[in-house]
């Protein structure tokens, strides 16, 4: 008879976990020592936009526990309407860079890779907001994620410069400060998102219209930042259908428009996709087990990290999505894995409940995961 551990899984399918999660891979130029990933998730913890000893130690021990590539909380690229808080991290300004230098620096030393994720809201700005209060939101169309008119303006070709500009100066400065490449935020309804999807997107010009020429603002980002570091050094995109403000949005309603959306950004650089999704086992398209990641892995050849509701306890994901009903377990993860769907797996709230939750499972520790409880977020420590 096959043990299990307190968490419901079998011995068995504890060591499968451990083996698989265990196998190195490369994106471009990096090779990452194992296929878990930690998400970006955003924090409030860094006082002026600088990231501190705090910081510093949150993401070590993460990487010392044996995550095989941090993708950090987003951090605001240099252009004043990016951002809404003076608490979340920039990614400009020397104090700002000396504070992430050292937490690369960190991360390197307990034996991990991390990239920065650039971003920049758009129109979810709102009017007086900080760091940078007399700055207005901008955006394609002057139109907020849930369709409403916001109290910005749609950008000119003079913004649209500056906003790539300032993306491409934040990648070629976390190549030289340490980092081991960039994820550019092209998700959840924020600048990039904005352009790529026709709900926020009324532009008659060059940059709007249709499905491909609402990616030409993502792929002139991806180009520029491409140009701006090594040839080498890893260029992540993030995307999502799903926005935080319209759950149910789309930009591809089939694997042909999700074609023509992703080349643009594979063509102008992108060495990788990390397909955000609110739940990782649900197929994207009719016909297809295909999740998002799987799709857009076979769309463009490309490198697939998936996430979405990630815990390998049954208790976290019955408590992350809120329903009782039965999901997919650790199982049929790992044969997505081993069939190459995609590449690697992005873990949220579980890495942040638990730090040493990467080495639990590289080491088939099953019985050690805790259930997941929100209660226990409150210090992100």
């Amino acid at each position: 008879m096959t043990a299990t551990t307190a968490t419901g899984f079998s011995d068995s399918t504890a060591s499968r976990a451990a083996e698989i999660l265990s196998r190195p891979v490369s994106l471009n130029g990096l090779t990452v020592p194992n296929r878990i990933v930690m998400a970006p998730m955003t924090r409030r913890f860094s006082p002026g936009g600088v990231p501190g000893e705090d910081v510093v130690g949150y993401y070590a021990r993460r990487a010392a526990a044996g995550v095989g590539l941090i993708v950090t909380e987003g951090t605001y690229v240099g252009h004043e309407s990016a951002g809404q808080s003076d608490d979340i991290p920039r990614f400009h300004g020397a104090e700002q860079l000396a504070g992430w230098a050292k937490v690369a620096e960190a991360v390197h030393a307990a034996g991990g890779t991390i990239v920065p994720q650039l971003w920049h809201i758009g129109m979810v700005r709102s009017a007086g907001e900080p760091p940078y209060a007399d700055a207005p939101a901008v955006g394609p169309s002057g139109i907020r994620p849930d369709g409403t008119e916001g109290t910005g303006k749609a950008m000119t070709q003079a913004d649209l410069d500056e906003v790539i500009a300032a993306f491409a100066e934040a990648a070629a400065a976390a190549e030289r400060i340490g980092f081991d490449g960039v994820e550019l935020h092209g998700a959840h309804g924020y600048l990039i998102d904005q352009f790529l999807w026709s709900g926020t997107n009324r532009r008659a010009d060059e940059y709007g219209g249709d499905l491909v020429s609402r990616t030409k603002f993502a792929a002139e980002i991806v180009a520029a930042v491409r140009a701006a570091v090594s040839p080498s050094f890893p260029v992540i995109f993030r995307y999502s259908q799903w926005k935080q403000e319209a759950y149910h949005a789309r930009l591809a309603e089939s694997p042909s428009e999700l074609e023509a959306l992703l080349t643009p950004l594979a063509s102008a650089g992108v060495d990788a996709f990390h397909a955000s999704t609110r739940r990782y086992w649900h197929p994207e398209f009719d016909g297809s087990g295909l999740n998002l990641a799987g799709w857009t892995k076979k769309l463009t050849g490309k490198p697939a990290i998936t996430v979405g509701s990630v815990g390998l306890n049954g208790d976290f994901i019955k408590a992350f999505v809120g329903e009782g009903a039965a999901v997919k377990g650790i199982d049929d993860l790992l044969d997505r894995l081993e069939n190459e769907e995609f590449d690697l797996v992005a873990v949220g709230r579980a890495l942040l409940q638990d730090p040493e939750w990467a080495a639990k499972v590289l080491d088939g520790r099953f019985g050690e995961l805790g259930a997941y409880d929100p209660a226990s977020l409150r210090t992100l420590s």
